[in-house]
């Protein structure tokens, strides 16, 4: 039972729209009609501007966070632990509250790293903090980091079920990124900075 509370309440926290209800507290419209319409702080900083995103950046990395962190208080079990982090993902992306079109879940999904891996999320944070230096796509910087995430896990002997559930969550925001992929090949991605049309 305190699996299947602690599962539940991980989508929760996992589906408060953040972006969506500072964009509309700002006045303006559904975020989603902008830009990548997505609900993610990338998106609010084009739409909204720093003021906007930067809360909108740490409440989605607590929405990550603070489930994993309570079911490995109250579990122990560290795969258990690593699959509410995705489930916290998956409710970010999915949120029931707005039609089930959230973010994109890297936020949220670093927050799950932290809790569950510091060592290997903080080498994924390095590399995207190079890429997106070097690059200035945050969504290229967010697609080698989920998937590189995995990897760090298990080169520092980290458990192979949390590799696993990782390159679940790799998955889940590939595929969240599926069109800034399509705009990367095209060269049309918009830059760090940029603001949409």
């Amino acid at each position: 039972m305190t699996k299947i509370l602690c599962a539940v309440a991980s989508y929760l926290l996992g589906s408060i729209p953040t972006g969506y209800l500072l964009v509309r507290l700002t006045g303006r419209k559904d975020v989603r009609e902008f830009g990548s319409r997505s609900t993610g702080a990338t998106n609010v900083l084009r739409v909204g501007g720093w003021k906007t995103a930067l809360p909108v950046a740490v409440v989605d990395v607590l929405k990550g966070f603070l489930p994993v962190l309570l079911a490995l208080r109250l579990t122990a079990d560290p795969a258990f632990a690593a699959a509410c982090g995705l489930i916290a993902v998956v409710g970010h992306c999915f949120p029931v509250w707005i039609g089930f079109r959230g973010g994109k879940g890297v936020a949220t999904s670093l927050g799950a790293y932290a809790a569950i891996a510091p060592a290997a999320c903080l080498a994924s944070l390095g590399l995207f903090l190079v890429a997106v230096g070097l690059t200035r796509y945050v969504s290229l910087g967010s697609i080698l980091a989920s998937l590189a995430f995995p990897a760090f896990v298990l080169a520092r002997g980290g458990p192979v079920a949390v590799a696993a559930v990782g390159l679940a969550v790799a998955a889940l925001i590939v595929f969240q990124h599926r069109a800034n992929i399509g705009r990367l090949l095209a060269g049309r991605e918009r830059k760090l900075g940029e603001r949409p049309a």
